[in-house]
């Protein structure tokens, strides 16, 4: 269109266009945090405890994203630390390699009895990632296990604030290393997460299919989180899928699994996370 044809859009175009914003419901508002807590806990799997992040096959929890204190990572807890000194020391890192979303409710009460302000949840890549698909974790099953966790959270530590991450996008993980040889040797060695990784090359239709169903797990997953903290209240904040729709590398990943966030990995994940949560 020409520049005189575009100043000739019909006047009641433009009143309409103008009317528009007034017409459209208003953005929620931003829950108010509070002030930023004196103490804090995390709970989750591998991720939250920075495995591989700084060893071979070793938690790193110093480069935890979320209550890690190593500054390349600039956490969760150095953020708070950086407004409110008075949660030096007080970063507990209740996560265990290996766990489920059934572990969550043993880690809240460890997180209860700990007293703490601000609690991270990051939990559902171990459900997804099993030796074969029907091993995963049935969505209500784990939506049970998140309500059981969070209900602990919310009896024992009622004012606390409480951050659900969605789980990261496994099938991405698939895409960003099927063509490495290296990922690809990694991930049948070390038998990492056989029913997204299992066959990587492979363009068979079953291949296809099974790898889009393992996502869509995933997806009904965060699904699953965003409605559970909704539930919970102003208390509970959900990443509206920050972390999941992420475009993670490879580079961001260990170059000894090809699956746990590197030490740059978890400083995205950091970055990312903390910007779609409470951000004191």
């Amino acid at each position: 269109m020409s520049p005189i044809r575009r100043l000739l859009v019909p006047l009641a175009t433009l009143t309409a266009l103008a009317l528009l914003p007034a017409l459209l419901p208003a953005a929620p508002a931003a829950a108010d945090p509070g002030p930023p807590p004196s103490a804090m806990a995390s709970l989750g799997d591998s991720i939250t405890r920075g495995f591989n992040a700084c060893g071979w096959y070793v938690d790193c929890t110093s480069r935890s994203f979320s209550t890690g204190d190593n500054s390349a990572v600039n956490s969760h807890y150095l953020r708070i630390r950086a407004v409110n000194p008075a949660i030096a020391g007080r970063n507990h890192n209740d996560a265990r390699s290996g766990a489920k979303s059934a572990d969550m409710y043993g880690q809240a009460g460890t997180a209860v009895g700990q007293g703490v302000g601000y609690v991270t949840i990051l939990i559902g890549a171990n459900d997804a990632c099993t030796s074969a698909e029907s091993g995963m974790t049935p969505v209500g099953t784990y939506r049970a296990n998140i309500d059981a966790a969070l209900n602990r959270l919310k009896a024992g530590l009622p004012n606390a604030r409480v951050q659900l991450i969605s789980v990261p996008d496994i099938h991405r993980l698939w895409s960003v290393g099927k063509d490495s040889g290296s990922a690809r040797t990694a991930w049948s060695l070390f038998g990492i997460c056989p029913s997204m990784l299992a066959n990587p090359t492979s363009t068979a239709q079953a291949d296809v299919d099974r790898r889009n169903r393992v996502r869509q797990r995933v997806v009904d997953y965060n699904s699953q989180l965003a409605q559970a903290c909704a539930a919970y209240g102003p208390n509970c904040d959900f990443d509206d899928n920050a972390v999941f729709s992420y475009p993670f590398t490879l580079s961001q990943l260990s170059g000894w699994d090809y699956f746990h966030p590197n030490s740059a990995g978890q400083t995205v994940l950091a970055n990312v996370s903390y910007a779609a949560g409470f951000r004191w």
